[in-house]
């Protein structure tokens, strides 16, 4: 059975019971403030288990791509090395809102597994909760019943609250679970040992495939459970380990998900699967990562050094990590590998396909730079080698090696390992809990249960027709952060403030008590299809109803920027062609951002006509056509643009201005002509593929043309008001150019001048001809100067100092010979003599620079140089 069916034949099971199929959801969280990553089925669902919204299909399955790397649920170190974890994976799931339970989610399940996919039922185990004494909780007998008259008892096992316990984290939905385990050793292997007790004991043979989920308690902050007012089910089944089972191998990676990407990095690599075990942990690696990489993208998550982009540049890095030691690969290959995905997984996941060439693109620049990277991290690890007293290399260069230059730890220890040196674990260890526990503490966040004052299902936002409104606080928490202190989140009835989506951000203003007083709403986001506002302080009287009040100024702005950047996408497809796509946004009350896919940058001529395209727009005074709640098909239909990695509901709103109509569900002027004037601001590259404009509009373009004009006003004035200080201007320039070449031509005499009287002063000390001096050139002529000298001189140890404006120069030279005989490294000399002028700086083992801010520190430099010559 290939993999397509086997997905085929579970949607369809589930089809027949009833359950709405419905798409995968993006596996990039972009408006869930408590998510980096899909990382469960349940994900897009979590709304319907909190009750914040009402379900319009009680009964759901689908296939869901998840990514686990980050927090609670993270398998990336397991990756490779077993054959059954996955950073990217497939999710097969059934739920039921408040509608079917425990019978039928364990009935179904053993009818799928044995009847429709036919799995030998004397392979399989199943778990039940056996209770836990902290929570209070008795065994689920009522699990453990419905099981026993499906399989014999002794098939069934009791699982502690790690195994059979699942919470949606610390707080929230949560419940027993029953887990469905296969055992697919061989008949001897079985008999030897019975499969019960290899059961959640990390056996590449014996693993769970199906998770049944009985949602029915809610976590309290303090840790306490209560009854959900509905139960519901939940259940994830690994598609890649049924795919294992189903097609008779031992592994994941010997299924058809995995076998056409392993063939082809074989071809490329020349390296044979199933030949030597580090060969094939670097094939299964990069198997594995390509899939969560260039989902990932088509997704609309780029690589990056921040958030959710730095995971998935982590992924790809430890990708070509594994390439480049395991398999001799010290060229871009890994995008080579995403056209055969696309050819396996495009047609379920078609985005794949769509997204080919920007994925392709983006992973090769990301492995060009990476592989550049290493080289530079080899040489610097050579250096902390030559440099080392003992065979013990110091955790804590080990990790400034990881954290400024992305340098593998492991690759580290590997290369010291064969060097005959070792690795101090327990310092580097140290060093990165610091980091960790710096950035925890940064960002960490305690949250209060909710104080419930009274129910409603689901509040609604009239913020597109109204910027006041009366309101009743339906309840509200109490959450505390390093970064933001304590602040108060509140959920009303109705709300005028618009939600952080969709690249806009949310509003601010104000809450206005009956007797005058006001709360200020500092930010607005939406959690679990909820609109939560943030204000820094709670009213005093929790039950009156209040004006809320939106920022006028503010929306306004943010509202014709939002405009601003639809224009700004019909513009660009217009000048440069329809490949242009919008890959990300961001619209604020001062500037919006706007990143799009294209393989050049503009060029000045191009930025013209972008600008001046959605100016005239601006100008033609085009009226916003609105239209919500119309039937996602029609609004394709009627030309409707839809983004890349977002998820629309059965439902959307349209905005219109001329010929540009989105799925959008921002908020927008009235008409264009609010809008002013457009004017771009910056153009540049984000990946390879990938560009960005900034842009401001309305007040902003005042400001921004009121300041260049008092700029030009200014230059003239230095300029005796010439009336072209353009050419005033670019007189100066040349000026200036031909001055400079007799400056460095001077520096460049007075140098030579100065060679002389240096030699004359060198000093043999144990055998070097040593100098520590400071002299009266910048850093170029130094350098010059040193090196003119070591070009004449043997075994040269050279330190030289200068000071301009207030900043102090050190430049080391020594003889490469010396370098190689006694172990001497100008870098790493520079970088420790770089305290004593309050600076820091590095190079090569034969030439480095370091600069400071403290000049009265050279003196101590250039005696305390000496004592790297005994």
């Amino acid at each position: 059975m290939t993999s397509q069916e086997v997905r085929a034949q579970f949607l369809n099971f589930f089809k027949e019971k009833s359950h709405k199929i419905v798409p995968s959801a993006p596996m990039v969280m972009k408006d869930d403030p408590t998510l980096m990553f899909t990382n469960a089925g349940m994900n897009q669902f979590k709304e319907y288990f909190l009750g914040n919204s009402v379900a319009k299909h009680k009964r759901l399955a689908d296939t869901q791509k998840c990514l686990r790397v980050s927090g609670k649920h993270n398998d990336l170190e397991e990756v490779g090395k077993d054959t059954y974890h996955h950073t990217m994976f497939e999710m097969l799931g059934n739920w039921s809102i408040g509608d079917y339970f425990k019978k039928e989610a364990i009935q179904w399940a053993w009818e799928l597994l044995t009847e429709v996919y036919k799995i030998d039922k004397d392979s399989l185990y199943v778990s039940v909760f056996e209770g836990s004494e902290d929570d209070g909780l008795p065994l689920d007998q009522e699990a453990y019943n419905l099981w026993k008259a499906i399989v014999p008892e002794d098939r069934i096992i009791k699982g502690n609250k790690k195994d059979n316990f699942w919470e949606m984290g610390d707080q929230g939905p949560c419940g027993p679970c029953s887990e469905i385990h296969v055992d697919i050793r061989s008949k001897a292997e079985k008999t030897k040992i019975p499969g019960a007790s290899l059961v959640n004991q990390d056996h590449p043979q014996v693993v769970e495939i199906w998770n049944l989920v009985f949602m029915q308690f809610n976590r309290k902050a303090n840790g306490s459970l209560e009854p959900l007012p509905e139960k519901h089910i939940d259940t994830g089944m690994g598609f890649e380990r049924l795919c294992m089972v189903l097609q008779g191998v031992q592994s994941n990676y010997d299924t058809d998900v995995f076998t056409p990407l392993i063939r082809e990095i074989e071809v490329i690599t020349g390296h044979k699967y199933g030949k030597d075990e580090k060969t094939d942990i670097a094939i299964r690696v990069i198997a594995d990562h390509v899939r969560a990489v260039s989902f990932s993208i088509a997704d609309g998550q780029l690589p990056s050094n921040t958030g959710a982009g730095y995971v998935i540049r982590r992924i790809l890095r430890r990708a070509i990590r594994y390439g480049f030691t395991f398999l001799d690969t010290n060229q871009p290959f890994i995008h080579r590998l995403v056209k055969v995905l696309g050819e396996q997984m495009g047609t379920a996941f078609p985005e794949l396909k769509e997204q080919k060439q920007l994925i392709e693109n983006v992973i090769k620049e990301e492995e060009s730079s990476f592989l550049s990277t290493l080289e530079q991290g080899l040489v610097l690890l050579d250096s902390v080698i030559k440099s080392a007293k003992e065979k013990t290399i110091d955790g804590e260069k080990a990790f400034e090696l990881y954290d400024t230059f992305g340098f593998p730890i492991d690759l580290t220890s590997l290369i010291l390992e064969e060097k005959g040196y070792q690795l101090d674990v327990e310092g580097f260890n140290k060093a990165l809990k610091a980091q960790k526990d710096r950035s925890r503490a940064a960002s960490e966040v305690s949250k209060d249960d909710w104080t419930v004052l009274m129910t409603d299902s689901e509040q609604e936002f009239i913020g597109y027709d109204s910027l006041e409104a009366n309101v009743k606080l339906v309840k509200y928490r109490k959450i505390s952060s390093k970064k933001e202190g304590d602040q108060y989140q509140l959920v009303f009835n109705l709300t005028p403030f618009y939600a952080e989506g969709g690249g806009q951000v949310g509003d601010k203003g104000y809450l206005e008590s009956p007797n005058g007083d006001v709360t200020y709403i500092v930010d607005t986001k939406r959690e679990n299809n909820e609109i939560v506002h943030f204000a820094e302080s709670l009213p005093d009287n929790v039950n009156e109803t209040f004006k809320a009040v939106v920022d006028h100024k503010q929306r306004w702005r943010t509202a014709c920027n939002h405009t601003a950047t639809h224009l700004l996408h019909q513009a660009l497809r217009e000048v440069l062609g329809t490949h242009v796509e919008q890959k990300g946004s961001a619209v604020h009350s001062k500037y919006l951002r706007f990143d799009f896919s294209h393989f050049a940058k503009l060029s000045v001529e191009e930025l013209r006509k972008v600008e001046n395209f959605v100016n005239a727009r601006i100008d033609g005074h085009l009226a916003l056509e609105e239209h919500r709640n119309v039937p996602i098909k029609q609004a394709m239909e009627d030309g409707a643009m839809a983004l890349f990695g977002e998820k629309y509901g059965d439902t959307v709103r349209t905005i219109r201005f001329g010929q540009s109509i989105e799925l959008c569900g921002g908020t927008h002027v009235k008409n264009t002509g609010d809008i002013w004037h457009f004017k771009i601001v910056s153009e540049g590259a984000v990946a390879a593929g990938i560009r960005r404009i900034e842009a401001i509009t309305s007040d902003a373009v005042k400001e921004f043309y009121f300041t260049n004009n008092r700029m030009l006003f200014e230059i003239k004035d230095l300029l005796h008001n010439t009336p072209d200080p353009v050419k005033a201007v670019a007189s100066l320039q040349d000026e200036n150019t031909a001055l400079k070449k007799q400056v460095e031509q001077l520096l460049k005499d007075k140098a030579k001048g100065l060679k002389n009287d240096l030699i004359a002063e060198l000093k043999e000390i144990n055998g070097i001809q040593f100098l520590s001096k400071k002299v009266d050139l910048d850093a170029a002529g130094i350098k010059d100067l040193a090196f003119e000298i070591g070009g004449q001189e043997d075994n040269l140890f050279l330190l030289l100092a200068s000071e301009s404006e207030g900043k102090a120069l050190l430049s080391c030279y020594i003889s490469k010979e010396l370098v190689a005989a006694k172990n001497l490294n100008a870098g790493t000399i520079v970088r420790e003599l770089g305290k004593y002028i309050q600076g820091g700086g590095g190079g090569q083992p034969f030439f480095a620079t370091a600069g400071g801010k403290n000049p009265a520190g050279i003196p101590e430099a250039l005696d305390k140089v000496k004592a790297y010559l005994s």
